[in-house]
């Protein structure tokens, strides 16, 4: 399976954001690309007045991104939106096409970042997004792929519960993780839930300033499950590409039965 990270830098104009990503995607199925993945609130990220009110997982966010999988042909995941959610909150969801524009999976982030570090940042997600309660993986012509978003990856037991309740072997996480953070923390992080699930994880991030007080990280990458980079994203916006061999997950994992080893189930 050829898999393609596509890195961007969305601001606060909407329609600009989504004509980056369209041309991304485009840009992934010129390399043939069998799924192709963009980051977090793919087409908004600026001051929190200005975001987009939630639409449904049918709505013209949907719309777009159906139409794009259906037209290049191509698996999408779509990054993630503001879903409507209750009481005024927002879901912060995914939704994952298939080659025909289908709806194959939607996924609502479990975790929410509420996280205050003085100087330098805070910031409570809770105040206005609602979290999700439901772990979802979905079969990409055959392939188990596990979903998260952003910050997720800091809770392993997510990515133990895909592994092996969902037999995923693929771990994705889209993602606009902070530059303070991601610099001692992206990679490491990443790299762990691959090694540790013996899964393939592909991240891909948004990069560089949105508003004057958020700087993304970028750095998207596809791990495979011994933990070696494949691919990784220069710091500009773009697209990157990797081939990723389910022989080497299936030799790693009886070479290493380290899932199959576990004593304690949780």
């Amino acid at each position: 399976m050829r898999v393609a990270m596509c890195q961007l830098n969305s601001r606060d104009d909407r329609e600009a954001n989504l004509k980056v990503a369209r041309d991304l995607l485009g840009r992934a199925a010129d390399a043939r690309a069998d799924f192709a993945m963009l980051p977090e609130y793919v087409d908004y990220l600026g001051p929190t007045a200005g975001e987009p009110a939630g639409e449904a997982t049918d709505g013209e966010f949907a719309a777009f991104f159906a139409e794009a999988a259906r037209e290049l042909g191509m698996w999408v995941h779509a990054g993630s939106f503001h879903e409507a959610g209750p009481d005024g909150h927002t879901y912060n969801t995914s939704l994952v096409f298939d080659r025909a524009g289908r709806l194959a999976a939607s996924y609502r982030k479990i975790h929410l970042y509420d996280v205050e570090i003085p100087g330098r940042v805070a910031m409570r997600e809770s105040a206005r997004i609602a979290a999700g309660s439901e772990v979802v993986a979905v079969a990409v012509e055959g392939v188990r792929i596990g979903l998260s978003i952003c910050y997720d990856l800091r809770f392993p037991e997510l990515y133990r519960r895909l592994a092996v309740d969902e037999e995923a072997s693929v771990l994705v996480v889209p993602a606009a993780f902070m530059a303070h953070t991601g610099r001692d923390h992206w990679e490491v992080l990443l790299r762990a839930r691959a090694i540790e699930n013996q899964c393939y994880v592909l991240a891909a991030g948004q990069i560089g300033d949105h508003e004057p007080h958020r700087t993304c990280y970028g750095r998207s990458m596809i791990i495979d499950p011994w933990g070696t980079v494949l691919a990784q994203a220069p710091d500009v916006i773009g697209v990157t590409v990797a081939d990723l061999d389910f022989g080497r997950l299936s030799t790693i994992r009886t070479q290493l039965p380290s899932l199959a080893n576990r004593r304690l189930s949780r």
